[in-house]
């Protein structure tokens, strides 16, 4: 139990941080099924429109440090070397 009154703050604001980063968290994990989902069924053209709102979440999400910005990046490359390279 927090004994000072920073701490009782304290422990309120990381409540709401946690609820935050963890809708942030879901939205990344949504994003990367959905575009596995779309290349999957070989449904290129749908990919291709969804890619942008896919790298936009994914680097917000790193923006906001849920991940780390390399791998933000490196997941955005490989996606977009499926996408394109067919």
């Amino acid at each position: 139990m927090p004994n000072t009154k920073s701490a009782i703050r304290r422990v309120r604001r990381v409540k709401k941080q946690t609820q935050v980063n963890r809708i942030r968290k879901s939205k990344y994990k949504n994003a990367i099924k959905q575009m596995e989902l779309l290349l999957k069924v070989k449904e290129n053209d749908k990919a291709k429109k969804y890619f942008s709102k896919f790298q936009s979440i994914l680097m917000q999400v790193a923006k906001s440090g849920i991940i780390n910005k390399n791998t933000a990046s490196r997941k955005i490359s490989r996606i977009s070397k499926r996408i394109y390279s067919k």
